[in-house]
């Protein structure tokens, strides 16, 4: 292969992306409430489970700690937390509303983690610490799909309900979580010590 094709390779796969997030959007928006238009709505959501979370996370969430990558303060976020082992999975979401806009839009604390991805997770059972990295090997992949897709918690069914239409059951939150990791940026956290 020639230099020219494989600097045109990481653009072709990111525009297959791009689309495949697009369409899987465009698929599942009439299922989603339109809670989530915007980036700045997810911030506000965010901002006030925090306070919650940050006394105790229920059960498969937590709260990430990351450093700023402009201004180097510690920033706080709201996320679905999945622990197997010494890893933590976890899916930086684009609901459909944000998908079908910009299907690689990234979150500021994504962007903190790419800067710096030493990281804090404030789970339940504690607080622990460990280095994130976006997953891209196809067998991490799938051990982290079913991790974070097949695993369902009493504070999901409240999730589902804010995020699609109709009364929650195990089979949406499972169809909502495997959206969500099939149009999102999964990222595992492992652990220190």
């Amino acid at each position: 292969m020639s230099e020219a094709t494989n600097a045109a390779q990481p653009q072709l796969d990111e525009t297959v992306r791009n689309e495949s997030v697009r369409a899987a959007a465009a698929e599942h928006a009439s299922k989603h409430t339109r809670l989530l238009r915007s980036a700045r709505d997810g911030k506000w959501l965010s901002a006030i489970m925090l306070p919650l979370f940050l006394l105790r996370p229920p059960s498969g969430f937590g709260v990430i700690e990351t450093t700023g990558r402009k201004t180097g303060k510690t920033r706080r976020k709201c996320v679905r937390a999945i622990r197997r082992g010494n890893k933590v999975y976890l899916v930086q979401l684009r609901p459909p509303e944000v998908a079908l806009r910009n299907p690689a839009a990234l979150s500021g604390w994504l962007l903190n983690i790419r800067a710096n991805p030493t990281v804090k997770l404030r789970i339940r059972g504690g607080t622990v610490s460990g280095v994130a990295r976006e997953l891209s090997d196809p067998s991490e992949l799938a051990e982290a799909r079913e991790a974070f897709c097949e695993t369902v918690h009493l504070f999901d069914y409240g999730e589902c309900d804010v995020h699609l239409r109709g009364f929650p059951t195990r089979a949406k939150i499972t169809e909502l979580h495997r959206y969500w990791f099939d149009t999102g940026v999964p990222l595992v956290v492992e652990l220190n010590g």
